[in-house]
């Protein structure tokens, strides 16, 4: 995704006439400023790769594609604890954690549903795709109204609660049938590929 730039640009006077055409927009000082701009460009590139293999490592891409899900329905859960914890008066508290749950659960949605459910329908598991996929959608229902409902409304909490209910069958289900299942069909070969197009598409959304 990130490409590498160099630029060179000369620190002034008569023997640099090559360097100097070559940002000369109407400044003397212009190459100077493209020059730095660029490499000002270049750090934040390779800072924000940086930040997306952190955030991927950090997230579940570890072992193969199951492992990363399982690890990944941890840190959600882990999430769910934290929300749990709040009161009615920490409603900053209550937005910022909503907001994290929505970036995990959506980064591990857009990979299920980029990978591992087209995977399963090719496997002649379309059934249990569609029915995965299908609780992806209550998924985005819930997160709507937690968003819109008043954070220090007692019916927050208790819908926060529900969301997890749901949530955990949705993970349970997969963990423990589903997944498994399918994972023993594939050949290592297979694995790896499906492990490698899922951090793929977690990296994107990084």
């Amino acid at each position: 995704m990130a490409t590498k730039s160099q630029s060179k640009s000369g620190t002034g006077g008569s023997g640099n006439q090559d360097n100097e055409g070559l940002f000369n927009w109407g400044s003397g000082n212009t190459g100077v400023l493209v020059g730095a701009a660029m490499a000002g460009a270049a750090v934040g590139i390779a800072a924000n790769v940086g930040r997306k293999l952190f955030v991927q490592l950090t997230s579940g891409a570890t072992g193969d594609w199951l492992d990363a899900l399982k690890t990944e329905h941890a840190m959600a859960l882990a999430i769910f604890d934290k929300i749990e914890a709040t009161d009615d008066s920490q409603t900053m508290m209550r937005t910022h954690l909503l907001a994290k749950l929505k970036y995990a659960l959506t980064k591990h949605a857009l990979e299920e549903e980029n990978v591992i459910y087209p995977a399963l329908r090719q496997a002649n598991s379309a059934y249990d795709a569609d029915h995965l996929e299908e609780d992806h959608g209550y998924v985005k229902t819930y997160l709507y109204e937690l968003e819109t409902m008043p954070k220090n409304s007692p019916e927050w909490l208790a819908r926060v609660r529900d969301f997890r209910q749901m949530i955990q069958t949705h993970m349970t289900e997969e963990e423990n049938e589903i997944f498994p299942k399918f994972r023993e069909q594939l050949s290592a070969e297979q694995n790896s590929r499906i492990t490698a197009m899922m951090h793929k598409e977690g990296y994107k959304f990084a």
